[in-house]
């Protein structure tokens, strides 16, 4: 390319208006062109996948990410430095039973060559290095699941990726920036992160190439590069696609800022310069390139220009996983996808991870170990076997039956995958901007009728433009408000509470994906049995029902014994070892203590020596000491409460944390109430969960439901990850609204058992699993088992 071409493609990445109209025209053309040489005329592709992030741990550090954790910060949330092999594979079975394709493993470069605790967990399981143990996970897993493999492990030798090229039919490594700047600079995106050397970037690029493996890559518009540096990037990357031909897909990608991250205050990348830059890209790499935008990271009505300018590609999408790269960017649910490709003018298809015409000629490009699992799951083009809405395989069948009652197909069933509390509304999608301009042309015109419009009227709009701006910073930052701002966000009624639910179901889909989780457990009460022999039979009664906890609390008894706890608890694991046992409120605990002439935390110390696993949280109505001695006197002062749980949290008993709401507190007290809970949290890491639990006798209203999860939703993003549908005092209906509205668990079974059913603390009440699958279809969502801790039940 000549350099007044160069220059003059360049200069692409600066247009605006008419200009970038005429620029977004020819990338469409030369896209169009593209796809009927590709045999595939109108088609945009996409992959169903789930995201398994085996390390969040890394060597580099990037000022823009929140991937990255430091050993600490796993300790505090009780996260190993690796996922296990168990865990992998359970998220690799549930996205099988979804029909995804595809299991992305991503992780942080080479983490044992700066952190000891991950050389430590290598060396104890047997790996010599990351990117061995992420070989040996991409083979289980397609053995074990029938899902292909994407490795995105970061920078690697040409050895690494050679040993790596049986694993997995792609793999890929973002390019983001030929910038030497960027990386150099003290105080740029890049500095201090080794592995984000352009030169050693490009070098993995070319050693792929070289061994014939498909490769991801791409740029990330908008970390500071300049417009030069750029087109620098794009061009590097046509030069490897020429070069080698294994460049199976580049990804154009914008810049979000992050909170938290050092380029927290960093614009996003400005729309029509990442549309310029889109476009810039479909020119340079031309007609038989695969152009990747994400479609979480532009906003819907954004969506449509990336369309028009060149792309061909959505990436991977997934039904199950959020994105752990962008956790504030929910994915798009795939039928709002399909409906937006098909308005732009395109059809949606999905594809695997590896890309048609690298299956077609497989004996170059894939490894012939793994040719039978890729033609498993590819059709006669090369693109994924069963269509769209067809799962091409399933451990579970949970939409492929048709309805009796009303004769729906399983293909509609199966397109009810979407989250039907995130769709938006047609009507009312509009951008907060507009409707703030049009609330405020509401308020200021004329009535006809009276020549005016009356003051409330006005002070209304004025207040529903205040919730939309409140709710728009509160999508920035979730956690960031003002306690008078979460009041507001509390109290709010009709369209406001629909959105502010909206925002706080999007929230529970970055951290729950499209799921709702359920733990098989079984209450007992120790204030009503306290007889060990009897607790064992439970136990053993429990496990035997499919149990995976028991959950034991009540203050025994005046003349129990003085180790009256201890006892239950030995007798339970003696008799169940394999059953979690989660036991024992704070004011049980103080109970135990004053019985044995313990301190509260060497209490909570026995009861872990003889088997507690977790603790409840319970016991506490709202976190206000006026409010408790006026109408709990007979509660734990909060103070009391609250040190017995961060006692609790210190000896590693994670624990419930409740909101009881509607026994005549404000709304500013349950917002404190929850920051009280968020700082505990902030302070040991010791919450797993926060159950909002309607006061029983109150007068309640759905609105109110809906609110107070939603609110807790986001006041707690980040710091509690999971809120509870307390279907008990919901009911069915009820639980399905909050589970639209920020909650994303049913809690548990509550199996009445065959041992003295009616000691169970909710004695009568269970909740079977179809049911809960039931519950999670209507939803559009897949059930998911859970330990008491969250993690995948066998």
């Amino acid at each position: 390319m000549s350099l007044h071409a160069i220059e003059a493609t360049a200069s692409m990445l600066s247009a605006r208006g008419a200009d970038l109209d005429d620029l977004v025209r020819e990338a469409g053309r030369i896209r169009d062109e593209g796809l009927a040489r590709a045999g595939r005329p109108g088609v945009i592709t996409w992959s169903r996948k789930v995201f398994v992030p085996v390390t969040t741990l890394c060597r580099d550090r990037c000022h823009y990410c929140v991937f990255v954790d430091t050993p600490g910060k796993l300790e505090r949330k009780g996260i190993a430095p690796y996922m296990s092999e168990e865990h992998v594979l359970a998220v690799a079975h549930q996205g099988a039973a979804l029909g995804c394709k595809e299991a992305l493993l991503t992780l942080g470069d080479r983490p044992e060559d700066r952190w000891g605790v991950a050389r430590e967990w290598l060396d104890q399981h047997g790996f010599a290095s990351t990117l061995e143990y992420i070989g040996h996970l991409a083979r289980r897993i397609t053995a074990e699941t029938g899902l292909l493999a994407h490795l995105n492990p970061g920078v690697m030798t040409a050895e690494e990726l050679r040993s790596l090229r049986p694993t997995a039919p792609s793999m890929g490594m973002m390019l983001e920036t030929t910038s030497h700047r960027l990386f150099a600079e003290p105080g740029q995106a890049h500095f201090g992160s080794p592995d984000k050397d352009p030169a050693l970037r490009l070098q993995v690029l070319e050693d792929a190439g070289r061994q014939q493996i498909p490769f991801t890559t791409g740029l990330l518009v908008g970390i500071g590069e300049t417009l030069d540096e750029r087109f620098d990037t794009i061009l590097a990357l046509r030069d490897l696609s020429e070069r080698h031909g294994n460049v199976q897909e580049v990804i154009v990608q914008n810049f979000r800022a992050k909170p938290a991250t050092a380029m927290q205050g960093v614009a996003d990348a400005e729309t029509d310069a990442y549309i310029a830059a889109v476009a810039t890209s479909r020119i340079v790499l031309g007609p038989d390139a695969r152009i990747q935008a994400p479609p979480n990271l532009s906003d819907r009505d954004e969506l449509a220009r990336l369309v028009a300018a060149g792309i061909d590609d959505w990436g991977g999408v997934s039904p199950l996983t959020a994105d752990h790269v962008n956790p504030e960017r929910p994915w798009p649910q795939v039928d709002q996808l399909t409906d937006l490709t098909r308005a732009a003018g395109y059809e949606l298809r999905e594809r695997l991870t590896v890309h048609p015409h690298y299956i077609r000629d497989r004996d170059t490009w894939i490894d012939p170990v793994l040719h039978a699992p890729v033609l498993a799951l590819a059709d006669a083009e090369g693109m994924a076997a069963g269509g769209l809405d067809t799962p091409a395989r399933s451990s579970r069948s949970y939409s492929t039956t048709e309805d009796a009652s009303d004769g729906r197909a399983a293909g509609e069933e199966r397109a009810a995958y979407r989250d039907h509390a995130t769709t938006e509304d047609a009507a009312g999608g509009r951008a907060a901007g507009e409707e703030r301009a049009a609330y405020r042309d509401h308020a200021t015109t004329e009535d006809a009728a009276g020549g005016r419009v009356a003051g409330e009227e006005r002070a209304a709009y004025r207040d529903h433009a205040t919730t939309t701006d409140l709710l728009s910073r509160a999508a920035n930052d979730p956690s960031g408000l003002s306690d008078d701002e979460y009041v507001r966000l509390m109290t709010s009624t009709g369209s406001d509470l629909d959105r502010l639910a909206r925002l706080a179901d999007e929230l529970r889909r970055s951290v729950a994906g499209a799921t709702v989780s359920l733990v098989q457990n079984r209450n007992l009460g120790s204030d009503r049995v306290t007889d060990p022999d009897l607790v064992a039979r439970v136990a053993a009664d429990a496990v035997d029902l499919g149990a995976t906890e028991l959950c034991i609390q009540g203050t025994a008894p005046a003349d129990a014994p003085a180790d009256v706890y201890e006892q239950l608890l030995r007798a339970a694991r003696a008799a169940a070892p394999g059953l979690h046992l989660h036991t024992f409120r704070p004011a049980d605990v103080i109970d135990g203590a004053r019985r044995t002439g313990r301190t509260v935390a060497d209490q909570y110390a026995a009861l872990a020596a003889a088997g507690a696993d977790t603790v409840p949280g319970t016991g506490v109505k709202v976190l206000d000491e006026a409010h408790r001695a006026r109408h709990f006197p007979g509660d734990l002062p909060v103070d009391e409460w609250e040190q017995a749980i961060r006692a609790a949290h210190g000896l590693g008993l994670h624990s419930t944390s409740v909101l009881f709401y509607g026994h005549g507190e404000s709304p500013l007290q349950r917002v404190r109430h929850l920051r009280r809970l968020r700082q505990i949290q902030a302070d040991t890491g010791g919450f797993n969960e926060l159950v909002p639990m309607a006061f029983p006798g109150g007068d309640h209203s759905p609105d109110e439901h809906r609110a107070v999860h939603a609110v807790a939703r986001l006041l707690l993003h980040g710091s509690i990850s999971h809120v509870q549908a307390a279907w008990t005092r919901l009911g069915v209906e009820g639980a399905i609204d909050v589970l639209r509205s920020g909650a994303d668990d049913l809690g548990g079974t509550l199996y009445d058992g065959r041992v003295v059913p009616e000691a169970g603390v909710e004695y009568g009440q269970e909740l079977t699993i179809p049911a809960a699958e039931r519950i999670a279809r209507t939803l559009g969502r897949q059930l998911r088992l859970r330990t008491t801790t969250y993690g995948v039940a066998s």
